[in-house]
């Protein structure tokens, strides 16, 4: 596969190294095209020796190939890493003032950014609006990571890992059809099914969420649960496993998100209504995993929350998150999309009802097609390895149990998917 890699000005830029090591040593053919400032950061002499080809930045280089057409139209994979604030802007207005944003208007092939900047500048209303015109464009933009920061700063912005930009690049070639470009990594490179045999998922999107929201009451103190992520992870790698393409919108975790899917980091349930509301536009499934806050502090202090002795004990507010599931039900409906939507229940059951009997009306309230559903504890489901489920169905047909390893009640939740999905389409 014929791939052209674009280098933006950031600190990051020395992670792009890595990430070509991985496109060449899956037997790609990678072009690389640094901006002028990147350069600042890693020498045109590194891209050249890692890549084997001429390395420029100038549209007046080698003029008689028309490199600023050329690289374009023979590119069958488009991939910046990392997509400064600035690039993003140039790029979202069609501006052709270097070598990468002119082949990236001559763009014939899928084209993925991953972004790398500072939060404030990620979160600004005109990055964001940039983000959203590219992706309206086709273009496929990762959301960032949230980690350490240039500095001592903290927060999303950072470049996610050259391997998951890898697996993202992969998974977007194979979707686009790209001849010869997933083999290849499948069998050299980092990510990607291992099984062999038929994929049931071939080719669905589906978008899983996963791990605990949290709602914060200051800058250092937040709401949260006890969720660890296990189990929507193991969801993640099972539904890649079957041959999916795979979304993962990643609340807090305490496991790292699996390779070979495409991960969208929230920390808020309303950060993670956003985002699924987003994906549910192309997702052919959605698997609500993840553990939503029912509430949220109705203010949030700006500053640390002090205890003094001359002043009351502070009174906590709660508002109610919004119900993602069932609005993901409601907009699935109205549009009409034949989109399977599953839930997950965590109960507890009291002295009104047992734990099955509340997660039949949850499943009748939220209207999602299979409802998953663990009894929870103190020192059961929550951070364990193993988990106890039982699948409920809107259609009525009798509730399936499944349990063992997390993974193992993950391939039963994706068995099922897969069944549902071949009950309501017709082959082929």
């Amino acid at each position: 596969m014929r791939i052209v890699l674009g280098v933006g000005g950031g600190i990051a830029a020395y992670k792009a190294a890595s990430l070509l090591r991985l496109f060449t040593e899956a037997g790609h053919d990678v072009t690389v095209i640094p901006t002028d400032a990147s350069t600042r950061f890693v020498g045109v002499a590194t891209w050249e020796a890692l890549s084997g080809h001429p390395v420029s930045n100038s549209v007046f280089d080698d003029v008689h190939t028309v490199n600023h057409v050329r690289l374009g139209h023979e590119a069958e994979l488009i991939v910046v890493a990392p997509a400064t604030a600035d690039l993003l802007a140039r790029a979202a207005t069609g501006q052709a003032n270097d070598l990468l944003t002119n082949t990236l208007l001559m763009a014939g092939g899928p084209v993925l950014m991953a972004p790398a900047m500072h939060t404030e500048m990620w979160r600004h209303q005109a990055t964001q609006a940039n983000v959203e015109t590219l992706r309206s464009r086709g273009i496929t933009v990762l959301e960032p990571d949230s980690g350490r920061l240039t500095g001592a700063d903290s927060g999303p912005g950072r470049l996610p890992e050259p391997a998951a930009i890898f697996a993202a690049a992969m998974a977007l070639a194979e979707s686009s059809g790209i001849p010869g470009g997933p083999e290849r990594a499948a069998a050299s490179g980092p990510a990607g099914p291992t099984a062999s045999g038929p994929a049931p998922l071939a080719g669905i999107r589906v978008t899983i969420s996963a791990g605990g929201t949290r709602e914060p009451l200051d800058p250092v103190r937040f709401l949260g649960n006890r969720s660890s992520g296990k189990q929507g992870v193991a969801l993640a790698a099972a539904a890649r496993d079957a041959g999916a393409n795979v979304r993962l919108l990643a609340a807090h975790m305490d496991v790292p998100a699996p390779e070979g899917v495409d991960v969208v980091r929230v920390e808020t349930a309303l950060e993670l209504r956003q985002a699924a509301l987003r994906a549910s536009a192309e997702s052919d499934v959605i698997i609500m995993a993840a553990a939503v806050a029912d509430f949220r502090p109705a203010e949030t202090s700006a500053t640390k929350i002090k205890k003094r002795d001359d002043t009351a004990d502070p009174v906590i507010s709660l508002v109610r998150n919004p119900d993602i599931l069932k609005e993901l039900v409601e907009v699935r409906d109205t549009a009409s999309r034949n989109q399977l939507i599953v839930g997950f229940a965590a109960e507890t059951g009291d002295a009104d009802g047992g734990v099955l009997e509340y997660a039949e009306a949850k499943l009748r309230r939220k209207g999602c097609d299979l409802l998953v559903v663990n009894q929870v504890g103190r020192d059961e489901v929550f951070g364990q390895d193993t988990n106890s489920v039982v699948i409920l169905a809107r259609s009525g047909s009798e509730p399936q149990e499944a349990s063992g390893s997390k993974s193992d009640v993950a391939a039963a939740v994706i068995d099922r998917v897969s069944a549902e999905l071949s009950r309501v389409q017709p082959p082929g």
